[in-house]
């Protein structure tokens, strides 16, 4: 059927995540090839709500056409969103899902029974879910609506961040919004902030870029094994020194009783782990050769 705009509500389009990228490709495949796939709608009469289609509607208004090509599902608009989120339910994460419960619960009253039962799943799962919208603070989910923000970093750093501090949460993601970082410098970010002090928690909340590339070049820098291991030896070394040089200036002779048997089994358990070192390094110097 061929609708008009104007007829469109487009009531579930901020339930659905924007991708730029997507949006250019079918912009530019509108223009060569024009519509190929309808939109989905319930409804009837002048009045249609947008169920599928949401993509494809906002590329039409961008090239000024006036109608769109659709589909009317003759089921009712719960029945309608359910079934449309099954059929693409491989392509949904939590946030999908839990936007998705949110607006069933709010706008058309279901329970967490109600809700659990037409998912198929436990009333806790919903729960879960629900609660991603209620902890995690509007402004991080416009960022992950407008494709600004990784829906798996938002719910694995931001989330845990806004649990402890809020406004922490929402000025980190709007810092690091328009540097479009990856999931895994989104996550580098937030161990930085639990674990570092005041300071650091300023600098990554200010300038996130510059932690994050002080922080890489902190790895690079990073000694190889080899480079650990002679550093370990060297430590080996100066300590046998200047151990040799107390004994040297009369240190047993000065012990008491008591000190004297505590020296004694902790020289002989450090003469235990040198003779394993020297006997593996013999052994593996042996299979080298």
């Amino acid at each position: 059927m061929e609708l008009e705009l104007h007829q469109l509500e487009l009531r579930y389009e901020r339930l659905r995540k924007r991708h730029p990228p997507q949006e250019r490709q079918l912009l530019a495949s509108l223009v060569e090839i024009g519509q190929q796939l309808p939109i989905v709608v319930v409804g009837e009469a002048t009045r249609y709500v947008v169920i599928d289609g949401y993509k494809r509607v906002r590329a039409l208004k961008r090239l000024s056409r006036d109608t769109v090509r659709g589909t009317r599902w003759e089921i009712g608009e719960v029945e309608a969103l359910l079934l449309e989120r099954r059929l693409r339910c491989a392509a949904e994460d939590a946030f999908d899902r839990a936007w998705l419960l949110s607006e069933l619960q709010e706008r058309f009253g279901l329970s967490l029974e109600e809700l659990a039962r037409r998912f198929e799943r436990s009333k806790s799962w919903v729960s879960r879910r629900l609660g991603l919208i209620q902890t995690l603070p509007a402004r991080i989910h416009e960022h992950v609506r407008e494709g600004h923000l990784p829906a798996h970093a938002a719910m694995k750093y931001l989330l845990p961040l806004a649990r402890a501090n809020a406004q922490a949460a929402i000025q980190l993601a709007s810092t690091i919004t328009p540097l479009k970082l990856t999931s895994r410098q989104v996550g580098a970010l937030y161990a930085g902030w639990r674990s570092g002090t005041a300071r650091t928690r300023e600098l990554i909340l200010a300038h996130p870029q510059i932690y994050l590339q002080a922080q890489s070049a902190r790895v690079a820098a990073a000694p190889s094994a080899t480079q650990r291991w002679l550093d370990d030896l060297g430590a080996l070394s100066g300590i046998a020194r200047r151990a040799h040089r107390a004994l040297e200036h009369g240190l047993l002779p000065q012990l008491l009783e008591a000190e004297r048997a505590e020296v004694e089994h902790g020289f002989a358990r450090m003469r235990s782990d040198v003779q394993r070192l020297l006997e593996r390094f013999d052994l593996e110097t042996i299979h080298a050769g």
